[in-house]
């Protein structure tokens, strides 16, 4: 039979795990270029979908406000300009 005692540990044991769990999954990501022909589309990634650093954040996944005018995705060459609000520079906010 388990002690009271155990229990506790057992149970500490879980949450560590998944807290370590959910920061392995949640760790900045640093994209690879793509293989096709791209360009960097600035002012239309989603929130938490660029793919780039800004000048607050240095890593792809963390800009938290959708359309950031800093913030870039990588799309198809040629893409970028048909996209509303999509611009091949960085505007100033």
């Amino acid at each position: 039979m388990t002690s009271g005692k155990s229990k506790v540990i057992l149970a500490i044991a879980s949450a560590i795990s998944s807290l370590t769990a959910a920061a392995q999954v949640a760790q900045p990501m640093h994209p690879e270029k793509p293989t096709y022909e791209y360009e960097k589309c600035y002012g239309v990634a989603r929130a938490g979908q660029n793919d780039c650093f800004t000048a607050s954040n240095s890593c792809g996944g963390t800009v938290f406000e959708e359309g950031r005018k800093d913030a870039w995705i990588y799309v198809p060459q040629g893409t970028c300009q048909k996209i509303i609000d999509g611009s091949l520079e960085p505007v100033e906010s």
